[in-house]
């Protein structure tokens, strides 16, 4: 007996079905076939949600994003808060909050994953720039901050932060660490023109 499914229930049948055949036999070595054996449809109904295995993987990177994202524009938003509480609060939004994150990150790290894991990183940074670019844009009006390139200074601390202290690229000592998270604030205060030391909670990031 075929069984029809709402088509936002299906999809996300296609996503969990795929997001666990990446982190299991890794996102490379899975096809469109694994998919489609595991949950058990046709070609054509898994074509008629995603063009691609490609299509989908960017689907569950989104999906593992979403919700930091979504988290950051309130936060951004929230005009009770002031600039470095937002930026606390947004950096804090983006560090696992379940398990399965926490698992998922891990897979991301295996060899097999490496296509999968450089997608999160650029998505990551993609959808938080705007965001971010904002609350330095209300800092510069308060005057807190004092640079002509909010958007790119963002952006270069982003790629920065994120590959630099990404565990499954580099493998620092806690003495190594501890000195690049002095580095990066910094940095941080220089690149933005901030006061000395307003930065200092960055380091609860990386906690």
């Amino acid at each position: 007996m075929r069984i029809t499914k709402d088509p936002e229930e299906r999809r996300n049948e296609i996503l969990d079905t795929a997001e666990q055949l990446f982190f299991t036999k890794g996102y490379s070595k899975t096809t469109v076939n694994d998919m489609l054996q595991a949950i058990g449809i046709a070609k054509g109904t898994f074509y008629y949600y995603f063009k691609s295995k490609e299509e989908v993987m960017d689907a569950v990177v989104m999906r593992y994003i979403e919700t930091g994202v979504l988290a950051a524009k309130q936060i951004a938003m929230n005009k009770k808060l002031t600039v470095h509480e937002k930026l606390l609060q947004i950096i804090m939004a983006q560090k696992p909050d379940t398990q399965s994150k926490s698992q998922m990150i891990e897979q991301f790290h295996e060899p097999d994953n490496a296509q999968i894991h450089q997608k999160s990183l650029a998505e990551t940074i993609l959808q938080l720039t705007p965001i971010l670019t904002e609350v330095i844009e209300q800092g510069i009006e308060e005057k807190l901050f004092h640079t002509p390139y909010p958007r790119e200074s963002i952006e270069f601390l982003l790629i920065a932060s994120q590959f630099l202290f990404d565990e499954g690229i580099f493998k620092w000592t806690p003495e190594e660490i501890l000195q690049k998270i002095k580095a990066f604030i910094y940095i941080m205060e220089t690149t933005l023109g901030a006061e000395k030391g307003s930065f200092a909670y960055v380091t609860q990031m990386f906690g």
